[in-house]
């Protein structure tokens, strides 16, 4: 899994902790039975996402941070979806 491995290269604590939330996280918005349960997650979710997103320390330069960068800004999509998709549902 392709995903596990570019976890792995990541050697920063900032993004281990803060994973390691994000994970949780994921997992519990899968098992949540409604949309609002879901919404709710999504957006404690995107918040985690934006704390990585916004790291001091983040260099351009450093192949760990643009995985980071990129593997974190996939999450927060998704998780927007989540938002839309409740939205689009409360409109009917």
């Amino acid at each position: 899994m392709k995903k596990a491995k570019d976890i792995k290269k990541i050697k920063c604590s900032i993004f281990q902790s803060k994973n390691e939330e994000i994970e949780g996280l994921t997992k519990v918005i899968n098992k949540a039975e409604n949309i609002e349960r879901k919404a709710l997650l999504a957006e404690r979710l995107i918040k985690e996402a934006e704390d990585l997103l916004s790291c001091e320390y983040f260099d351009e330069k450093k192949i760990g941070c643009k995985l980071c960068h990129y593997i974190t800004n996939l999450r927060k999509e998704t998780a927007n979806l989540i938002l839309k998709t409740k939205e689009l549902q409360t409109k009917k």
